[in-house]
């Protein structure tokens, strides 16, 4: 018989992180351990307050709730946490660590040392000279790809967006920018524009996701620059909807993050959903812990998407786990 427990562990930032949803001190997550036969399988459930779909009251009533009935069905499991994508996606990993031992969840070239993934690197708000700063250490580190938090300031926002592009070619540099929902839709119009004579990559979320998505549409449909959807994503958890959703807005491309749109095989639905429709993809961390992290990687790289993705490297924190992965440049390996 298995059995399973549960525990909290509160990260602490290293310097805050800011977003157009305010700035993050603190980061609360579950880790959750299935036991069998001596061995023990370990994965992450990755609340994300204020913006997972099961950031409730009786979250922690479901994790134990998953404990006690470690033994039950998947099927059972699933109908009864399909509400809840992040505990679904610790007791995902949790599972597969299980059956693959040591720091194992998606045994392939990567974890073999012989692939890696390249990723963005983020800048987080704040005034000029610290987004500056941290984008010079992007530069220097070797990045190509580097995505830019923005919609609190847009006119600063620009400006650093405007000196960047002056300096480096859309060959050189690609530039990516992520909304958080800041702007109304009227404003959006005019950013986009703005975006467009900048040569950036892509915005995600423009626009705040509401019960109407009619607005994003709106927006996809004539937009300069591509649009990546982000939060439009959450707490859809029917493969129905999910196809009814991208078919009706049709962006040009999607954000997966596992631990907020049901782990693994919840991002496998939106990127079959998203194939369907000819958008692009790809996967981004959600400041996870370096357990999340590193099953987010592995599974990452069985996707075989050659695009700069989204993936933390859990330098972010004070307090974490220890990692297993490293970072070159901009090419995260497996330890």
């Amino acid at each position: 018989m298995k059995t399973a427990r549960f525990y909290k562990h509160i990260l602490e930032f290293k310097r805050p992180g800011g977003t157009s949803r305010g700035v993050l001190h603190t980061k609360e997550t579950f880790i959750l351990e299935i036991t069998y036969n001596g061995k023990k399988g370990v994965g992450e459930c990755a609340l994300f307050r204020g913006l997972s779909a099961d950031d409730v009251p009786d979250y922690e009533e479901k994790l134990q709730w998953l404990c006690t009935h470690i033994n039950a069905e998947e099927t059972e499991l699933k109908e009864v946490l399909k509400h809840y994508p992040s505990i679904w996606f610790g007791y995902e990993q949790a599972c597969r660590n299980l059956e693959f031992g040591g720091s194992l969840y998606f045994p392939s070239l990567f974890t073999e040392r012989k692939g890696f993934i390249t990723i963005n690197g983020l800048i987080w708000m704040g005034d000029v000279a610290f987004m500056e700063e941290q984008i010079q250490e992007k530069l220097e580190a070797g990045f190509f790809c580097i995505k830019l938090k923005i919609g609190v300031n847009w006119p600063e926002e620009k400006k650093v967006l405007t000196t960047l592009r002056s300096k480096f070619s859309k060959d050189q540099l690609e530039l990516r920018v992520d909304a958080n929902g800041g702007f109304t839709f009227e404003q959006a119009k005019t950013v986009l524009q703005e975006l467009a004579a900048l040569d950036i990559h892509s915005i995600e979320q423009p626009i705040k996701k509401s019960g109407n998505p009619a607005e994003m549409a709106a927006l996809c449909q004539s937009t300069p620059v591509p649009i990546a959807l982000d939060e439009e994503l959450i707490g859809i958890v029917e493969k129905s909807e999910k196809q009814k959703l991208l078919e009706f807005i049709k962006p040009q491309y999607i954000i997966l993050k596992p631990s907020l749109v049901g782990g693994f095989s919840g991002t496998d639905e939106w990127i079959a959903a998203a194939d369907a429709v000819g958008a692009g993809w790809w996967i981004t961390s959600a400041l996870e812990s370096n357990i999340g992290l590193n099953a987010i990687a592995q599974y990452t790289f069985t996707k075989n998407n050659l695009m700069p993705q989204g993936l933390g490297t859990g330098a972010l924190f004070t307090n974490n786990f220890e990692s297993a992965l490293t970072l070159k440049g901009d090419l995260l390996y497996f330890k």
